[in-house]
């Protein structure tokens, strides 16, 4: 048997694992050590070239960019910053014919830029924004959507945890791929908004006919006192990471402790919450840290039987365009999201794409970005959509089915899929910032 037929079997015992129910990551593990093991006729050579591949995956300087992020990402979430920012989107847009879910919009697309977590997202504005946006006149569906649509912002907006996992997979600059998803994350949350106030004009039945503009007035002072300091800290990470000034990993610290510093200043951050933020960053990274363990593994053994090389050559002999091999792509990233997470579908697919793709002179962090995009249309497709899950757990009302989250976040998921097909035509819009 060849090392190219032991890693299609490798492959297809990796599919056969994962929708038995295994945990990917194990199952990779698994796969590629039983892959390599078969490969190279040796069960000692396969650990001790596994063991290596998980060193060199967490042994590097830059994977310190995802506590760092994480821990981040929490702190903003426990102090509170996501209701600033839905009181401030709010002010600005309550006038407009579906303000309140453009706001919403508006607010997901701040804290996105401060905490890079679509479930953070999720959670958080299910809990502001679905009361508020029913009492005002909402459809329960609509209500549940816009928030649903608009928490993807948080895996596409810098600072994403599905860029970093690219860019430690792809060993792409994070900081070329934090710059890179500005404006896609820009397009898709404008996208959203004009999708929001085209559907209350004109299918005001799904939206809701009796939309109501009151909302709490604040002061100019309160509202700056509401928006100064989360655009302190937008500018503070990205500015620094655009400007120079930081490395990703000393951005991620610095906004660490800016995000500490102003909840603190607000009194916001208690003894406990402060606890609870270094057991849940702790859990994310040890399970980050796992899923790239893993997938380190995989492409060991990938690299080992051949397959991408052979794969590649099959689509050069095929004469398969990049613009068909890419949307041949998109379209299986999409269709695993109807089964598995965004990390899963990353982990298995990027390490098979990477030896194709790179050959054919593909910018890899435009790459990274048409990947995010694609994973993330999944968080809203039946049956897996985790980010429907979450709102549905989190909002915890019998009388809000998960059907009814899918129906309401299915306008924003095809608005993904249109921005989607303007970034694979034009490029610019996800490299332009970064000059290539």
């Amino acid at each position: 048997m060849t090392p190219f037929d032991i890693g299609l079997l490798a492959l297809a015992g990796l599919v056969i694992l994962v929708f038995a129910g295994m945990y990917v990551p194990i199952a990779l593990m698994l796969a590629s050590f039983i892959g390599v093991w078969a490969i190279k006729g040796s069960p000692e050579l396969a650990a001790k070239m596994l063991g290596l591949a998980a060193n060199d995956a967490i042994a590097s300087y830059f994977f310190g960019v995802v506590p760092l992020f994480v821990l981040m990402g929490f702190i903003v979430s426990e102090s509170g910053m996501g209701r600033d920012a839905f009181d401030v989107a709010n002010a600005m847009f309550r006038r407009i014919k579906g303000g309140l879910g453009v706001g919403t919009i508006a607010a997901n697309a701040i804290f996105a830029a401060v905490t890079g977590i679509s479930i953070a997202s999720a959670a958080v504005f299910t809990r502001i924004a679905v009361p508020e946006m029913r009492r005002h006149g909402y459809s329960t569906r609509f209500s549940v959507g816009v928030v649903a649509g608009s928490s993807v912002l948080g895996m596409l907006i810098p600072p994403s945890l599905l860029l970093i996992l690219f860019g430690l997979l792809a060993e792409q600059s994070i900081g070329d791929l934090f710059v890179a998803g500005v404006g896609p994350g820009i397009l898709l949350a404008v996208c959203f908004a004009v999708g929001t106030i085209a559907l209350a004009t004109f299918a005001p039945g799904f939206v809701g006919r009796s939309l109501s503009a009151d909302a709490e007035d604040f002061t100019q002072l309160q509202l700056l006192s509401k928006g100064l300091p989360l655009t302190a800290l937008i500018f503070l990470v990205l500015g620094g990471i655009y400007l120079g000034w930081f490395t990703p990993v000393e951005a991620g610290a610095i906004g660490a402790i800016g995000a500490l510093f102003i909840g603190l200043l607000k009194r916001r951050l208690s003894l406990n919450a402060l606890g609870r933020v270094l057991v849940d960053t702790g859990l994310v990274t040890a399970s980050v840290c796992f899923l790239i363990i893993a997938a380190q593994m995989y492409s060991r053994m990938l690299a080992f039987s051949g397959l991408p090389h052979a794969f590649g050559e099959f689509a050069s002999t095929a004469d398969l365009e990049l613009i068909g091999l890419i949307l041949l792509y998109v379209g299986v990233v999409i269709l695993m999201g109807m089964i598995l997470d965004s990390s899963s579908i990353m982990l298995i697919l990027v390490p098979l794409m990477l030896p194709i793709i790179e050959p054919m002179g593909v910018d890899l962090v435009w790459f990274g970005i048409v990947t995010v995009i694609a994973v993330e249309v999944g968080l809203l497709t039946p049956p897996f959509g985790i980010s429907v899950y979450v709102i549905k757990s989190t909002l915890d009302d019998k009388d809000v089915s998960l059907t009814d989250i899918f129906i309401g976040a299915a306008p924003f998921a095809f608005i993904m899929l249109l921005c989607l097909a303007l970034i694979i035509t034009f490029p610019v819009i996800a490299t332009g910032l970064i000059g290539r």
